[in-house]
Formats: structure tokens, C-alpha cells, sequence
């Protein structure tokens, strides 16, 4: 995995699916391995705009189960399933920490 910039070096990845929603954040990669879904699927998630470097943001949960994600990656918007929303791992923006 690439190193963190930025000071958030203090900053633990975690999945995007775990992100609050609002808080303002950074991909840090993508999950690694698996099988060949999780592989396409991966390959989908870098295709669209997550990848390493660009800043995420929970924006929106389905109600009431809270799936799908709407998620703002750079300028754009998906939804995502939570599975497939815990496959990109975000460290939180330093700014974003304190919210």
C-alpha cells in the first residue's frame, strides 16, 4: 500500500463502508486478492474513480437497512452496496478528524 500523505500518517485505514457519513476522507487503497468477483469488482471500484488519493465522502444510507452508500469520490457520485463499499479502504482527512 502507497504511504499516507499529509500527516495522516496518525490516521488509521479503515473500510469506506465504516465512514460517517459527512466525515471527509482519502482513499488509501483497495483491497488485494480474493476471488475473481472481489478481483472484478475491485477492478470496477479503480475503473470508476477510487484510487488512492482521492478524496471520498459518505454523502447518504438507504433507509431502513442503510444500503446502499451514496458516495462522493473526487466529483462524482455512485451508490455502492456496503460489501462493495468495504472493499476501498479511506484514511479520515486530518480536518475531518475532530467532526
Amino acid at each position: 500500500m502507497n504511504q499516507p500523505r499529509d500527516g495522516a500518517a496518525s490516521s488509521q485505514a479503515i473500510g469506506l463502508d465504516a465512514l460517517p457519513r459527512g466525515v471527509p476522507a482519502t482513499v488509501a487503497g483497495l483491497a488485494e486478492g480474493g476471488h475473481d468477483s472481489v478481483r472484478a469488482m475491485v477492478l470496477r471500484l479503480m475503473e470508476i474513480g477510487f484510487l488512492p488519493g482521492e478524496p471520498v465522502r459518505v454523502i447518504a444510507s438507504g433507509f431502513p437497512s442503510a444500503d446502499p452508500l451514496a458516495v462522493r469520490v473526487g466529483q462524482a457520485t455512485f451508490a455502492l452496496r456496503r460489501h462493495e463499499a468495504a472493499l476501498v479502504q479511506v484514511r479520515v482527512d486530518a480536518a475531518g478528524a475532530g467532526a
